[in-house]
């Protein structure tokens, strides 16, 4: 077992917990504490560092949610095998690449002077409507942003019924930039931030700078509207299976795609983390080949109720592989409209030359109260806010759900808006929807976020009892769930009343 010592900073503004998290992270990603080594117990480092149980209970949550521990139960916490071999890739190309991308977002005068340039519960329908998608609205401060408006209002206007940068306002890119790098761990610039309005804008984007020659790897199941947009754009889908780690390796190189859509820091829909040992190999497969470029979606990232958030996958990119994608329309607001997209630097060049020209999808006057809302700390404020109350309401499920004896599992709890129920019935998926129906409540099951392959005849698509070669054993939920119906059941737009009546409501159908 190793022995820990640890230089605990009391009077510092970092959390105890998080110094422990840290501090046995960078020895494990170092190599000072070998894979396999077992920790030791939260009592005796508790113990040795004379603090709370529950403050090394956080920190060692927090390294088992991104992968760098697992629990052998009934033995303890044991360090991961986590691949750190990165080729390091040439630093001067990548200076360069990034001084050329600065130079044309910032120079290219033509494109600015010539150019210029989710789906909310159904409520009226329902008496409750489990929505993965809808979010709270009614709680949301029109005050902070009547006072974004203001500051607006206060910048000189002229400006603003101009052309803009097709990219997005200079000042709302440098304030996204700010905030990822803060809460997110992303490493970029504001040249290589494109703000749009909403993901199928971005992926629209992506499509006119990749070519129509692309086949795309998803997760089964994913998020069916990413897959639609694939497939209307002419892209080929390819569904890769899943274990419990996320997209399965031998899977994605079997599917021969050069691009991969995945939502490494909470899968939806079903609420994996991906831990730090697959992202390790999606990074190294990404830097096999040039060509080759891995989408990350961080959609609802900011809403994770036990520990700090994940960190993005982009900021682990050593290959300059990662096209990340976040919004605004989870975080404050569908009616936003607003979603940004960070491109490789080589990425930027080729925007430049094919997209450049687009005048931008989203209003100069909008992005303006966007970025002052944002700047003046109500963006910060309401994602605090909308945690306390989300998870409240998740707690509020929670309660309902457990020791009712058709609750089969619960699982993608902690995180999202949203968790998956296993429902031990003889009742199919489709029935209990229906039934439900009848009775005023509408629930979603899980197959409808299932896939299918896009192009029949260009790859095999797994069943639940096959492997691809050399993957092991697959034991992902989803396929656990082959035996069980299970529903999605969101709980951000209903009040803790509703979560009550609706799972009551339930109980009477399944």
């Amino acid at each position: 077992m190793k022995e820990l010592t640890i230089p605990l900073k009391p009077d510092s503004r970092i959390p105890l917990y998080q110094q422990i998290y840290e501090y046995i992270k960078s020895d494990i990603t170092d190599g000072k504490i070998s894979p396999g080594e077992k920790l030791p117990s939260t009592r005796l480092l508790a113990g040795n560092l004379m603090v709370s149980r529950s403050t090394v209970d956080l920190a060692y949550d927090q390294l088992l949610s991104e992968g760098y521990v697992k629990t052998v139960p009934c033995s303890g916490y044991f360090v991961c095998e986590i691949e750190t071999g990165f080729a390091k890739g040439d630093s001067r190309k990548k200076e360069m690449l990034r001084n050329r991308s600065k130079n044309l977002d910032g120079s290219r005068g033509w494109t600015e002077a010539v150019y210029g340039g989710f789906v909310s519960s159904e409520t009226s329908h329902f008496s409750c409507d489990f929505s993965p998608n809808a979010i709270e609205w009614s709680d949301f401060s029109m005050a902070s942003w009547r006072k974004a408006i203001k500051s607006m209002l206060q910048d000189e206007m002229e400006e603003l019924f101009q052309p803009g940068s097709s990219q997005g306002e200079e000042n709302l890119r440098r304030a996204i930039c700010d905030y990822l790098h803060r809460a997110r761990g992303v490493n970029c610039d504001i040249h290589q931030i494109i703000v749009g309005a909403g993901n199928e804008y971005l992926l629209m984007l992506l499509y006119q700078m990749l070519g129509a020659e692309q086949r795309v790897a998803m997760e089964s199941p994913t998020y069916r509207q990413a897959y639609q947009i694939f497939r209307n754009l002419g892209w080929r889908v390819a569904p890769v299976p899943m274990d419990e780690s996320g997209m399965m390796l031998a899977g994605l190189r079997e599917s021969g795609a050069r691009l991969a859509y995945i939502m490494p820091s909470h899968q939806f829909p079903l609420g994996n983390v991906m831990p730090m040992k697959r992202r390790t190999e999606l990074l190294q497969w990404a830097g096999e080949e040039k060509g080759r470029y891995i989408i990350e979606d961080d959609y609802d990232s900011e809403f994770r109720y036990k520990g700090k958030p994940i960190p993005s996958l982009q900021g682990s990119d050593p290959y300059d592989s990662v096209i990340y994608l976040g919004t605004f329309s989870k975080s404050i607001a569908p009616a936003i409209r607003v979603s940004y997209m960070v491109l490789p630097p080589e990425l930027m060049l080729l925007y430049q030359e094919r997209c450049g020209f687009y005048s931008s999808t989203v209003s100069r006057i909008q992005q303006q109260i966007l970025y002052h809302f944002v700047k003046d700390g109500y963006f910060e404020r309401h994602l605090n806010k909308m945690r306390g109350i989300y998870r409240t309401r998740h707690d509020a499920l929670l309660a309902e759900l457990k020791g009712k004896r058709w609750v089969k599992r619960i699982y993608g709890e902690n995180a999202g808006l949203h968790v998956l129920v296993e429902i031990d019935t003889i009742k199919t998926e489709e029935q209990l929807i229906e039934e439900a129906k009848s009775a005023g409540i509408r629930v979603y099951g899980l197959k409808e976020y299932a896939i299918e392959e896009s192009a029949p005849g260009d790859m095999k698509a797994y069943t639940a009892e096959e492997s691809p070669p050399g993957d092991g054993q697959r034991v992902g939920a989803f396929h656990r769930q082959q035996k069980h119906s299970t529903l999605l059941l969101g709980y951000a737009g209903l009040s803790e009343k509703k979560i009550q009546e609706g799972i009551r409501g339930l109980e009477k159908i399944v």
